[in-house]
């Protein structure tokens, strides 16, 4: 992350050092920040100072854009959507799965699938509900592999909602968490220590 001032100059560094195209994201702890034109493509050191300074000083739904993050802009083949949440009238974990990511994941069709804490999520489980969402062929055992990853991470960091929005499948096969949200339970604070940093 670059923090700003309005000269640019961390923002420039960190697309050279990243190589163009990049992209640059608002880094408030809200979603939609794509809509807003918190997201932003730049193919050279003049759109990095241009956009970082548009994005820098943003309000975002109420949140203060006081950081960015510059990082070597992604090729994409396909965008799903993945995310764990406790559903606390079942009291199981919640896997929300889709075959389209992006930023009107409301709108789209997703695959609902309660997982009990005690059982946790096998990779067999994990395959089972990507080929259920219709995830391509050739993203299944990533999706899979990339949702038992999220699934550790919700149980084991003590989330209350763990999301990947978009997980991309990217043209060479791979499947990239390309951004995430993480919302972190107050209550499990005491087992964190390193929270407070």
């Amino acid at each position: 992350p670059v923090r700003g001032g309005h000269a640019q100059l961390g923002e420039v560094a960190a697309a050279e050092g990243a190589q163009y195209p990049v992209v640059i994201k608002a880094q408030v702890q809200v979603g939609g920040r794509g809509k807003a034109g918190g997201i932003k493509l730049a193919d050279n050191a003049d759109e990095v100072r241009l956009h970082a300074g548009n994005i820098l000083g943003m309000d975002i739904k109420g949140h203060l854009v006081k950081r960015v993050w510059v990082e070597h802009a992604s090729d994409i083949s396909k965008e799903y959507y993945a995310s764990y949440s406790l559903d606390r009238g079942a009291k199981q974990h919640l896997l929300m799965l889709s075959a389209e990511g992006g930023v009107e994941i409301e709108t789209v069709a997703v695959v609902l699938l309660h997982i009990n804490p005690v059982d946790g999520l096998s990779l067999a489980v994990a395959r089972d509900a990507a080929v259920r969402a219709s995830i391509d062929d050739e993203a299944v055992d990533g999706v899979a592999d990339m949702l038992v990853k999220l699934y550790t991470c919700f149980t084991q960091g003590d989330c209350d909602l763990a999301e990947i929005n978009p997980l991309i499948l990217r043209p060479d096969g791979g499947v990239h968490a390309l951004d995430a949200k993480v919302s972190l339970d107050n209550n499990a604070a005491f087992r964190h220590p390193e929270w407070d940093e």
